[in-house]
């Protein structure tokens, strides 16, 4: 398993590369090209949702909380994996195009776990206004292939920490939907 780990971080990393995707993958990851993003979904929430949109964002910031907590400060104090930027190994042929090589575990992405439990949150709650949002799955997906692509972590991080946020984004939209209750456009805002 392993192996073949190590193998498709190479494609990704080595092989499968071009300046265009050098920038638009080192662009993507960056938090600060999201935030229009973050704050389109605050307005969308409270100008078709009302007073369910305010708990909606709330609801939308325990997601990251949590998955951030899970990844960040209980799997990845408890499972130690050099990332591959900082492996003594790997880490003298890795193309690293990064701002920095963290010095915390690899295992799991955090930014794979926190935007796919945001992505399958924003879905499932979000679904009664349209099954288009189903394309947030591919904004998780970039998010997180780009942080095989510029080096900071393995394919199987990325898996793994992507089915962890799934799981939190699964089980807070329920969460969500028993306390809240279904959203249903109360403005036509969208």
């Amino acid at each position: 398993m392993l192996q073949f780990d190590y193998w498709l971080f190479s494609k990704i990393n080595q092989q499968w590369t071009s300046s265009f995707f050098d920038n638009f993958f080192i662009l993507i990851r960056e938090a600060e090209f999201w935030a229009p993003f973050y704050l389109f979904l605050l307005f969308f929430a409270v100008l078709n949702f009302s007073k369910k949109g305010w708990w909606w964002i709330l609801g939308f910031i325990l997601t990251v909380s949590i998955s951030d907590i899970i990844s960040s400060h209980i799997i990845k104090e408890v499972i130690f994996r050099p990332r591959p930027c900082a492996d003594s190994v790997i880490g003298p042929y890795v193309r690293f195009i990064a701002r920095y090589c963290p010095v915390s575990s690899s295992f799991t992405s955090s930014h794979a776990c926190n935007h796919f439990a945001m992505a399958n949150f924003i879905f499932l709650t979000f679904k009664p206004t349209g099954r288009w949002w189903g394309l947030i799955y591919l904004w998780a997906a970039c998010i997180s292939y780009a942080q095989v692509y510029v080096g900071v972590h393995y394919p199987s991080d990325i898996v793994c920490g992507a089915i962890v946020g799934l799981f939190i984004g699964y089980y807070m939209s329920r969460f969500f939907t028993s306390k809240v209750g279904p959203l249903k456009v109360e403005n036509k805002y969208l």
